[in-house]
């Protein structure tokens, strides 16, 4: 039987907490697009988001113990430290609490949450397929978004804002573009456990090109958000979105150049760091648009991911 500190620590360590900054900025930018000013709904709906990435994680985690054994032994799960029902009890149990907190604001998050939690516990399948793995795994981040904006804003609107269907895709495409950027190194493992992911089946030039295609889909509809909140001009209080967006460009731009000069799964945590990098400051940059009073949360957000990214416990782990 699990000791329970030992389940919880394993737990924690598969649900990459480096990685719930992801969610939580996603979460946010549909936080952002509600007309919400009460702090109380908004912590919740953030708590939700924050934590949904990590559940999640776990739960595609015990489909995937055959690639990890390769690509990731440190992990609990492929290390055997753990077994497989504690993690698929506990990530079930906490998306679980995390979609009753989006449903009790509105409860259309039930059958969104719901289509999440399924659409999590396929994963694997589409992954295994060159053309299904990004996308996938995208709608379902995408659906956090629209979550985070139902579960703030309460009541469902009549229409949605402006900024909604562009910010929506910058998220699709951003999260497109990390999901393919991360099979670079997993390129030797997928390939012996017959997954076909992208680099496997058409190599990592033509992986780095398809990359460049979603960066720049993500950069697009990032400059479209922008545009359709602030109708065509920056003014002085629009400086937090500079702060954000000039080192999220950079990033981006770096993590391109990076993956056309991959040549091994070891070294491609590099620019898949920097694809996290760019999303979160990118998605952070819209958000200061939508809210610039949030700007200092904001950074302390972005912050804190530094911080728990440089505590993880294995350097290639992303």
């Amino acid at each position: 039987m699990e000791s329970p500190r030992n389940a919880l620590r394993s737990m924690w360590i598969t649900m990459r907490p480096y990685l719930l900054f992801v969610s939580g900025i996603t979460g946010v930018a549909g936080m952002a697009l509600s007309s919400t000013t009460s702090a109380a709904p908004l912590a919740l709906v953030f708590i939700a988001s924050f934590f949904a990435y990590g559940f999640g994680q776990a739960l595609t985690d015990c489909f995937q113990t055959d690639t990890d054994a390769l690509s990731a032994p440190y992990r609990p799960l492929a290390a055997g430290r753990v077994s497989r029902s504690v993690i698929l009890f506990l990530s079930l149990a906490g998306l679980t609490l995390c979609v009753l907190i989006f449903a009790i604001r509105n409860p259309w998050n039930i059958v969104l949450g719901c289509a999440g939690a399924g659409g999590l516990a396929t994963y694997t399948i589409f992954k295994r397929r060159w053309w299904g793995g990004p996308w996938y795994n995208a709608w379902i981040v995408a659906g956090l978004c629209v979550m985070g904006y139902l579960g703030a804003n309460g009541e469902t609107p009549g229409e949605f804002p402006p900024a909604f269907l562009p910010l929506i895709l910058a998220v699709f495409f951003g999260y497109a573009n990390f999901v393919l950027s991360g099979y670079f190194k997993d390129i030797a493992a997928d390939a012996a456990t017959g997954y076909k992911t992208f680099p496997v089946v058409f190599g990592r030039r033509a992986a780095a090109l398809a990359s460049d295609v979603l960066s720049a889909l993500f950069l697009f509809s990032s400059v479209w958000t922008a545009m359709t909140i602030i109708g065509g001009a920056l003014r002085p209080r629009q400086l937090p979105f500079m702060l954000f967006a000039a080192p999220g460009v950079m990033y981006l731009i770096e993590a391109q150049v990076q993956l056309h000069r991959n040549r091994s799964d070891a070294e491609a945590y590099a620019p898949i760091i920097r694809v996290v990098h760019a999303y979160i400051l990118m998605v952070s940059a819209l958000v200061s648009l939508l809210r610039p009073e949030w700007t200092l949360l904001l950074g302390a957000h972005y912050a804190a991911y530094r911080f728990v990214l440089s505590r993880r416990p294995e350097v290639s782990q992303i």
